[in-house]
């Protein structure tokens, strides 16, 4: 495939001729990039100008099941719309084949949440007897105890790990950092991937101070967590559509029906505003009403003491 004179040409319309900012040309980039990882992964050789609409939605589902949000997939629909109106401007195509793409629906969709027991069938699902079991034990401990978003995961490094304090510290979106609590376990699962595994494996140059590696000693990838994710899960019998992220949701829903203060669950997941915390507490209203059945006293369900 030959994207790169295509994404040079993309790049100087969008500086010069959109006069967008780096961060604006960045984002930009970084969806064409996502198009161009798509079809390298499907191992489709096919150039912008011969891409179909049936690629472009095969591919935006693809993005679907990799857990991004829906406001995220809005925003690749929008990035890609504007890659192929500049193919258009350009007279590289004669039709677009992105115009009847159309962004998800962006409203409050309630994300799916894991119950505990779930949780603790997909880590027994592990094969610890795999050289990878062990990793992938610590990296679902992690992913629950701590509610990360995967990128923070994969980019997780050993000197942010403060285990004597109980924290770790993640850099999140925008490159802001933000401390953690750990929990025991999850700390114990990770001192043991080091012992049992990790030791063994020599790290690639720029990869010494990653926390979770694959075997040729790189850095792990999305795509690979998600399927490992799959997987486990389809061995554990849950029928529920699940990703890295689903983690992150059950940390949150699980807090929030604990009775967490909504201020904390919004610092420990990196929230910029409490608007976007607040969707757990929509989550909660099942379970409180539930709770209502059973213990109010004017509910006909109710569970009377003795």
């Amino acid at each position: 495939m030959d994207w790169s004179r295509f994404t040079r040409g993309y790049h100087a319309f969008l500086k010069l001729e959109k006069s967008l900012s780096e961060n604006s040309i960045s984002a930009y980039l970084s969806d064409l990039d996502k198009l161009k990882t798509y079809f390298e992964i499907k191992g489709f050789t096919v150039n912008p100008p011969d891409i179909t609409y049936h690629q472009l939605t095969d591919f935006l589902v693809w993005a679907g099941e990799l857990g991004m949000s829906l406001r995220s997939q809005s925003r690749l629909v929008s990035g890609i719309k504007s890659f192929f109106r500049y193919l258009l401007l350009t007279e590289s195509i004669t039709e677009d084949p992105s115009q009847l793409l159309e962004s998800p629906k962006t409203g409050r969709k309630l994300p799916v949440v894991l119950s505990i027991d779930e949780i603790d069938r997909i880590i027994a699902a592990v094969d610890l007897s795999k050289d990878e079991g062990h990793r992938n034990k610590a990296i679902i401990e992690t992913l629950y105890s701590c509610g990360l978003r995967v990128s923070e995961l994969v980019g997780l490094r050993i000197t942010h790990l403060h285990f004597n304090e109980g924290f770790i510290k993640i850099t999140g979106k925008g490159s802001k950092e933000r401390l953690v609590p750990i929990s025991n376990k999850a700390m114990r699962e990770i001192e043991f991937y080091f012992t049992q595994s990790r030791h063994h494996i020599t790290p690639v140059k720029g990869a010494e101070n990653i926390v979770f590696l694959n075997h040729r000693g790189n850095k792990l990838t999305r795509v690979m967590i998600f399927t490992m994710i799959k997987r486990l899960a389809e061995q554990a019998g849950i029928k529920k559509n699940i990703s890295p992220h689903t983690f992150r949701h059950s940390f949150a829903t699980h807090l929030v029906e604990g009775g967490a203060d909504l201020r904390a669950v919004q610092e420990m997941l990196g929230h910029e505003s409490i608007m976007t915390t607040e969707i757990y507490t929509h989550l909660n209203r099942e379970y409180l009403r539930d709770a209502i059945i059973m213990f109010h006293p004017r509910s006909e369900g109710h569970q009377k003491t003795k």
